[in-house]
């Protein structure tokens, strides 16, 4: 069979991402070759034997396996019509792990660091805007509003959002575009080893991050997405509400928002210690009995 997945008429109704489609077509792709056959004769058996390849063979991450299982829900309940099996392919669970956030210290010795001012203007622009990686190589020229000091971000989901224009991230663009002279993207690409007026690869700011943590001598693990954590982390810090920031990372829910209170210190700290309002006696003048050396 032919899979055309959200690029056929029921993904073009939901209005489907480019990258959603690719990545569709790619997973029903490698189910097919798994079993080496059609996948409109696989079934829900097959369907778990493929997750636990993906988890066991391949070492993917939970959230990969998730998305391919979001493909695989799609062609068997939007393509091949089979409303039955969805209660035959269930997402894995997905452990709630905090993300890792740096200081506003590190930031700045991250930023600091950068290789060059290609990497430098990259990572202000990251951090300054909350920006995700997919967002960045499609920045353009024209999202920069000057005027009104905002940033046109066209979001994940086709949800896009204005966020404030910092003027140290204008004076960085403003150094940065009489050097680089780029034309429609703010971050142009490269072909043959010749600049080209098309997105960058997305794994150069992904490299532009681990470099300049490597050269910071941070031994956190940076990637492009930790700047937006420490982006959405200090503003919560610094007494933005938790609907405000949602707007500005262009979250559909605020429950994903929600995550970064666990992740400000002026909130945690906030919160007193039930032990410390106990009137108990002080260490000090408890009894301490004998106690054995550690064998070493």
């Amino acid at each position: 069979m032919r899979f055309r997945g959200p690029a056929g008429p029921t993904g073009q109704r939901r209005n489907y991402s480019h990258q959603t489609t690719k990545a569709y077509v790619r997973t029903v792709s490698d189910f097919a070759k798994y079993f080496h056959r059609s996948p409109d004769q696989l079934g829900p058996e097959h369907i778990r034997e493929f997750q636990a390849h993906l988890f066991s063979e391949r070492k993917l991450a939970v959230n990969s396996v998730v998305q391919r299982t979001a493909a695989l829900r799609f062609l068997f309940v939007k393509t091949l019509k089979r409303a039955y099996m969805l209660e035959h392919i269930p997402f894995p669970k997905v452990p709630l792990r905090l993300p890792t956030v740096l200081s506003p210290e590190e930031v700045t010795r991250l930023i600091d660091s950068a290789a060059n001012l290609l990497h430098r203007t990259i990572l202000a622009t990251l951090y300054s805007t909350g920006m995700r990686r997919g967002e960045l190589v499609q920045f353009k020229a024209s999202d920069i509003d000057t005027a009104c000091m905002l940033v046109h971000i066209q979001g994940k989901g086709q949800r896009d959002r204005n966020v404030p224009l910092s003027q140290k991230l204008l004076d960085n663009l403003r150094e940065y575009w009489r050097w680089m002279k780029p034309v429609t993207f703010v971050f142009p690409g490269i072909e043959d080893g010749h600049r080209v007026d098309a997105p960058m690869s997305d794994k150069t700011v992904w490299h532009a991050c681990r470099e300049a943590a490597q050269r910071a001598s941070i031994t956190k693990h940076v990637h492009p997405h930790t700047l937006r954590h420490s982006y959405a982390t200090h503003l919560l810090e610094a007494g933005a509400d938790l609907r405000s920031i949602q707007m500005l990372l262009g979250h559909a829910d605020i429950r994903d928002t929600a995550i970064y209170l666990h992740l400000s210190q002026r909130h945690l700290k906030s919160v007193a210690n039930p032990l410390d309002q106990l009137p108990i006696s002080s260490s000090a003048t408890v009894s301490k009995g004998r106690v054995k050396p550690v064998r070493r």
